[in-house]
């Protein structure tokens, strides 16, 4: 079995795969402060306290944009499944041309949403990924990386306001019924989730008409996806395990 790790700045998603399927996947923060053995002994009970034994995983994959949690991550791995994990960088084997003035720049979990995309749906696509940071990229026809961007993510901002503005409530995330709000939660509410469904919204379609990709598929993954498009008016393709996917995709590119 293969387990992919995907290490975001706010959450790491883990899951195991049996072959090609998906057969169980965990959401858990991301822990700057953890040792080695917490980080084995982690991972190691969550699969231990599933329907999977960690015993019966032989192969792994980490995809990361958290630097500073390697160290830990990779000895535990090391340590209590005696396993030397696959690490995403430069000079894998991903079937995408990255088209930018430094490749290397690019962080790693934009590049396997690419090549799942590429890979499950084909391009021309635009990839959105709701997260910490809302990234926007672009998978061309010719299977090239054209173009890509960074903006804050929906929680990212609503701790700003609860930050730095005194008055203000912490709120949960969701989309209100409607934009007509009558109280402050209501309104921060919909000032965030309707905010960045018109930033959605207004950059697909500049996308599309600059670069002349009318027919490219929308393709949405993260963990806010869904608040931003519950409906499916926005996305052609709404996969919440894109990243996992395509972890799975490269370790099979790449294995020995």
């Amino acid at each position: 079995m293969l387990l992919v790790v995907d290490v975001g700045n706010t959450n790491t998603v883990l899951g195991v795969y049996d072959d090609d399927k998906l057969i169980k996947s965990w959401r858990i923060t991301t822990g700057n402060n953890r040792t080695s053995d917490e980080t084995g002994i982690l991972i190691h009970s969550l699969l231990d306290n599933s329907d999977v034994l960690a015993e019966n995983v032989n192969d792994v994959i980490i995809s990361s944009v958290v630097p500073n949690i390697m160290y830990s991550l990779v000895q535990g791995i090391r340590k209590y499944f005696n396993i030397e994990p696959m690490i995403v960088g430069s000079g894998m084997k991903t079937g995408i041309k990255i088209r930018q003035d430094n490749p290397k720049a690019v962080g790693a979990d934009r590049i396997v949403n690419l090549v799942a995309a590429k890979e499950l749906y084909g391009g021309p696509a635009i990839v959105i990924d709701y997260g910490t940071a809302n990234t926007f990229d672009v998978l061309g026809r010719d299977s090239e990386f054209v173009t890509g961007f960074i903006s804050p993510g929906i929680q990212i901002c609503s701790d700003a306001l609860y930050r730095k503005a005194a008055k203000l409530p912490k709120v949960e995330i969701r989309k209100p019924e409607s934009i007509v709000t009558k109280n402050t939660v209501g309104s921060i509410q919909a000032g965030l989730v309707f905010g960045h469904i018109g930033q959605s919204i207004y950059i697909i379609n500049e996308l599309k008409k600059e670069l002349n990709i009318p027919d490219a598929k929308v393709i949405a993954t993260g963990g806010l996806a869904k608040v931003i498009d519950p409906d499916g008016e926005i996305f052609d393709i709404l996969n919440p395990v894109l990243t996992l996917e395509g972890l799975r995709i490269l370790y099979n590119k790449n294995k020995k």
